[in-house]
């Protein structure tokens, strides 16, 4: 089964930002910086315009964001310029096949990119970020629940628990997976998410999703 391939860099030529590029790091995740589990030098995986990893830059982190699409790299590229921050960079990348980084990363992060991808890239990817994590490394995916905008709502079909589960452990060992939320922009469009009846929103501007966060490591 395949899903089509997601056009990354056409989201983010758009005027607006893509739903999912809210400014800030998804709140899940911001709460594993504040329990202190993020450690050492970190992979952004599919950083997009690269909130989570400027975030983590300005509190001290040495961080890689890699992402496929160049225009979104330059926007994190100019913004870590603009703020200042040296222990963050970006190179554009398919996310799938990327190489050069073997054994170099102590947290690997995970913000939406693994749901993104055709079904029949996952596993390359899997084995992308296990062969740049090093022995001992933590990762942290955040990924969509089975149809988080319903039925007929385009976008990633998601997983349930155990598909999650059994879609990491192919290389990494899973230490937990539990439900999450997941948010986005709330600007409704034609047919899009945010459009849907039903969908819940924060109050603050999002439309919020249900889904998991997975936690494993890298044997070492």
């Amino acid at each position: 089964m395949t899903q089509p391939q997601m056009d990354w860099e056409n989201a983010y030529r758009q005027e607006s930002p893509p739903p999912w590029s809210i400014g800030a790091p998804q709140p899940e995740l911001a709460r594993l910086i504040e329990q202190g589990k993020v450690h050492g030098e970190v992979l952004d995986a599919g950083c997009g315009h690269a909130a989570l990893s400027l975030t983590l830059a300005e509190r001290g982190h040495k961080v890689v964001g890699l992402d496929a699409s160049p225009t979104a790299i330059a926007a994190a590229v100019t913004a870590a310029t603009e703020r200042g921050l040296t222990t963050v960079s970006f190179a554009q990348a398919d996310m799938t096949a990327f190489t050069g980084y073997d054994g170099r990363f102590d947290t690997v992060l995970d913000s939406g990119l693994l749901h993104s991808l055709p079904v029949d890239g996952r596993q390359a990817y899997i084995r992308a970020i296990h062969r740049a994590a090093a022995p001992g490394a933590d990762l942290y995916i955040l990924a969509f629940a089975t149809r988080p905008f319903g039925g007929q709502a385009p976008g990633p079909s998601g997983f349930t628990a155990d598909e999650l589960r059994d879609t990491v452990a192919t290389c990494w060992t899973v230490d937990e997976v539990r439900p999450a939320k997941l948010y986005g922009n709330d600007s409704p469009g034609p047919g899009g998410p945010a459009s849907m009846p039903g969908v819940e929103r924060d109050g603050a501007g999002h439309i919020t999703m249900s889904g998991f966060l997975l936690s494993a490591h890298k044997d070492g």
